[in-house]
């Protein structure tokens, strides 16, 4: 089987599951999200372990969970954010005792504290905003049937269609078409066209968006195409971003994927290495405009 048949595979089964998970929220999405943040902090070790640097793997991993789980319970992100901080200062406070106990001056404290650190945060701080972005309806009062489970995925459904929709487009395209490469010391596959493709379909995946969902999400801080279709470009940067950044990592560690878990697309890392900017993003974008209209 091609690595492209693998692909569609693992799309065709992924998909559903992750559509069901995200319809039931709370901790039946909580806990696997959880686990899927400290493995993803696992793989940022991975890499940098090949590069000499050892960081303090049980603990970020441990945090990038907790912080997962501290969104699923929290709900809204002025809830989750005390205990965030209390979250991120104990693995902070950890790595250090364990860098002055353990590695001393000659055994790359520096290096594995900030990884450690790095990791929990990419990993887990991301994607605790799958679960607060799932509960925005709710908390600010979206829709006529505010608290229908469904209204929170219609919500997250902009940052991961952006996300997979734009990847989509910009392989295809540049696959087929793509002449001059975008970063090729970086990523040499990608290219210009498949970069500009990439964003002109998030711009219309916006504004589909905003087709679909206005009527049902009433009051929600997204009122005109236009700006459907600005945030639609702005995620469609982010995620490229995001994608690019995993790449460099992968470059300087000298290996082709962050993992093998996924057949014909690598490693955790290389399928949310977008979603850990876009959902973010999504989420502060639509959180400003809701408190400056």
């Amino acid at each position: 089987m091609s690595d492209l048949s693998r692909r569609w595979l693992v799309s065709i089964i992924g998909i559903p599951i992750v559509l069901v998970l995200l319809y039931s929220g709370n901790w039946v999405l909580g806990v696997p999200l959880s686990v899927l943040a400290a493995m993803g902090t696992q793989e940022v070790y991975r890499l940098a372990a090949h590069t000499g640097v050892d960081p303090f793997r049980l603990t970020g991993a441990t945090g990038a969970a907790a912080l997962v789980l501290a969104g699923t319970w929290q709900g809204t992100f002025a809830a989750f954010a005390p205990w965030a901080l209390i979250v991120v200062g104990t693995v902070m406070l950890i790595s250090l005792m364990l860098a002055v106990m353990n590695r001393g001056a000659t055994g790359g404290p520096l290096g594995a504290v900030s990884v450690t650190m790095a990791g929990c945060l990419y990993c887990g701080f991301s994607l605790s905003f799958v679960p607060l972005t799932l509960m925005f309806p709710a908390a600010e009062g979206w829709g006529e049937t505010t608290g229908a489970p469904w209204l929170g995925v219609a919500v997250i459904a902009l940052p991961l269609a952006i996300t997979w929709i734009g990847d989509a487009v910009a392989f295809f395209a540049g696959s087929k078409w793509g002449e001059h490469k975008l970063a090729p010391s970086i990523s040499p596959n990608k290219t210009w066209l498949g970069s500009w493709s990439g964003l002109g379909a998030t711009t219309l995946v916006g504004i589909l968006w905003y087709f679909v969902t206005s009527p049902y999400l009433v009051g929600m801080p997204i009122n005109s195409y236009l700006m459907a279709g600005l945030l639609g470009a702005v995620l469609g940067v982010s995620a490229q971003v995001g994608d690019l950044a995993i790449s460099v990592f992968k470059r300087e560690a000298g290996v082709k994927d962050t993992g093998t878990i996924f057949p014909g697309h690598g490693g955790i890392l290389d399928r949310i290495d977008s979603i850990t900017f876009t959902v973010p993003i999504s989420y502060a974008a639509m959180a400003l405009l809701a408190k400056i209209q």
